[in-house]
């Protein structure tokens, strides 16, 4: 069994389009990708299995799914938790999982890929830089059915502040780095 990342792209990018941008962050152009596009790149140069949780109406992450023969869960997600759950339900063969946000395209795979190894040894892992917690965490099959049983807005926090975190510190903010708002998006973007 290998652990595996699960990317949230089932969010409905409330604030971005608040901001006045139109659409999904997700699919709003990031180089020559899309955001979502970018963040999958990283995650599958790790080497490591991905599977997606996405909404049913965003057929353009779905498209980007399909093109790189990654599977993926459709999910009216009214929140992380749910999202969470769906995506480790679909993944039971896996002996961990890496929560990655889909709008963090900055994060490297040697980052993925070190998450991954130390979930030998302990149960959650999350990077850190200077002190302020990044993604991707990562968590050990035995807490599987806490995963599955999670709900609502607040993701995994319960179960981040009930088991002790193996803090992998990084040399890179990009663990940080997330695209909530148009200005976030690289110049000529």
């Amino acid at each position: 069994m290998v652990a595996g990342i699960i990317i949230m792209a089932a969010g409905r990018s409330e604030r971005f389009i608040q901001s006045g941008a139109t659409g999904n962050k997700l699919n709003a152009p990031f180089g020559h990708h899309s955001v979502f596009s970018a963040s999958l790149t990283h995650a599958l140069a790790s080497g490591l299995p991905a599977h997606v949780v996405t909404r049913p109406d965003n057929t353009a992450v779905q498209s980007v799914c399909e093109a790189r023969l990654v599977s993926y869960t459709l999910l009216e997600s009214t929140g992380l938790g749910d999202s969470i759950a769906a995506g480790v339900a679909a993944t039971p063969h896996w002996s961990g999982w890496l929560i990655h946000l889909a709008d963090m395209p900055f994060v490297p795979a040697a980052i993925f890929c070190q998450v991954a190894r130390l979930l030998g040894e302990h149960s959650v892992v999350r990077p850190f830089y200077f002190e302020r917690p990044g993604h991707p965490v990562g968590f050990s099959q035995m807490l599987r059915n806490e995963l599955l049983a999670l709900s609502g807005d607040q993701g995994a926090q319960t179960l981040l502040s009930r088991y002790s975190v193996y803090a992998l510190e990084c040399d890179t903010g990009t663990i940080l780095q997330d695209i909530d708002l148009p200005s976030h998006l690289p110049a000529g973007a």
